[in-house]
């Protein structure tokens, strides 16, 4: 453990300000123009008792700066733990632990509900896709167990899953079988402290050739039929839930390395970024143009594990690696060359192996490193556009 925090790299914006973060949380420019004094830290983190994989932010309006994380112990026992900031001591509380099987592939902390209409669930994919209700009593009950194939004491483990923001009815899961599978969720009353939740298969397909590696909806055509996926066949494949009868191929690596990852533009449906394994770049498709890349951003040292697209911002993606690093880019002068990004972070402990950028609270985002959580301000107005700058500016830590 470090005496210091891990360096923060910030990057010349528009006006060719350079942004420096001060010790009192001041941010100051090079023409001496001073921001609003911060009223909390910049970086908040949180140490779990294991090594730390998936993890998400809620989503729910009146529960900020909640998050759950997933353990990475490779044996049957793994672990999930739903945290909070309490902002007042400026830390992390613990609001439940619970026994995982396996460790999570990934973790949706509750239901795409704005509104808050629908119960505090939680969703977890593994060697099964779980769907659990957290409690006013700070227990967390697994509300029903989604099995595609209840004939056999095996299963395929699922690779990710995605929880459709417009029908949130309707969940996907990818599996390491070819498959992906829609399933419709039924929440009924309420059965003693916990909802009666149950679902059924909507529809299962063979997505790829070989394993498939991860299934995102796309907010595109109303945002509840289109999905895409990826696969370690190589391919991005567009999946419209009307006409299954046939798919559309948006991208086919040319080496056939398998694609591990992939994220749409929240804004902009047009736009996914997908990442190869072993790569240290992402690539950026354009569905109007198939199979070519509209941009690559490839400024990691090491292989990329996590992309996030701004939920305010169709130009703005944040990558992470095994560098250490977590890279905010400005990607509107596509299909120009994107040379820089235009905001670096440096976790100096560890390979950042996950990243999430809160939808509720676009001002942070989280990274997770070894056995660490971490949320990071940003700032909207640090993403307001400028220009890309072919030299990062890399400060000391603290």
């Amino acid at each position: 453990m470090l005496a210091h925090l891990p360096a923060i790299n910030k990057i010349r914006v528009a006006r060719h300000c350079v942004l420096r973060r001060l010790i009192t949380g001041t941010w100051k420019n090079k023409e001496q123009c001073l921001f609003t004094p911060a009223k909390r830290k910049e970086i908040y983190k949180y140490s779990a008792p294991w090594t730390l994989y998936s993890m998400n932010w809620s989503v729910r309006p009146d529960k900020r700066f909640r998050l759950a994380v997933g353990s990475f112990v490779e044996e049957y026992n793994n672990k999930v733990q739903i945290v909070q900031l309490d902002e007042d001591p400026s830390e992390f509380v613990v609001r439940s632990t619970f026994d995982h099987p396996y460790p999570t592939t990934k973790i949706i902390v509750d239901t795409p509900d704005s509104k808050g209409i629908y119960p505090d669930l939680l969703a977890t994919s593994g060697d099964y896709l779980r769907v659990w209700q957290q409690g006013t009593d700070g227990d967390t009950r697994m509300a029903c167990l989604l099995n595609n194939n209840k004939n056999s004491d095996f299963c395929a483990p699922l690779t990710s899953f995605d929880w459709n923001e417009v029908e949130p009815n309707l969940i996907g899961t990818s599996s390491i079988d070819t498959t992906c599978t829609i399933w419709g969720l039924e929440t009924g009353q309420m059965l003693g402290r916990v909802n009666v939740v149950s679902g059924h298969v909507k529809t299962q397909l063979i997505a790829h050739d070989t394993k498939c590696f991860d299934i995102a909806f796309s907010r595109a055509g109303g945002g509840r039929d289109m999905f895409a996926s990826v696969g370690a066949d190589g391919s991005v494949r567009m999946f419209d839930l009307r006409h299954l009868e046939h798919s559309t191929i948006i991208y086919e690596d040319p080496a056939h390395t398998p694609l591990l990852r992939l994220a749409w533009n929240k804004q902009d449906p047009n736009y996914l970024a997908t990442v190869a394994m072993d790569a240290c770049e992402v690539i950026i498709l354009d569905v109007r143009v198939p199979c070519t890349p509209v941009a690559r951003l490839n400024n990691h040292r090491a292989c990329v594990n996590g992309i996030a697209w701004a939920p305010h911002s169709s130009v703005h993606i944040c990558t992470a690696g095994d560098d250490h690093q977590a890279l905010i880019w400005d990607v509107q002068q596509m299909p120009r060359a994107i040379e820089d990004p235009i905001l670096a972070y440096t976790a100096a402990e560890g390979e950042i192996n996950q990243i999430q950028w809160g939808a509720t609270q676009p001002d942070w985002i989280a990274i997770c490193y070894n056995k660490c959580l971490e949320i990071l301000r940003v700032g909207v107005g640090r993403l307001s556009s400028g220009h890309p700058v072919r030299h990062p500016m890399r400060f000391p830590p603290y």
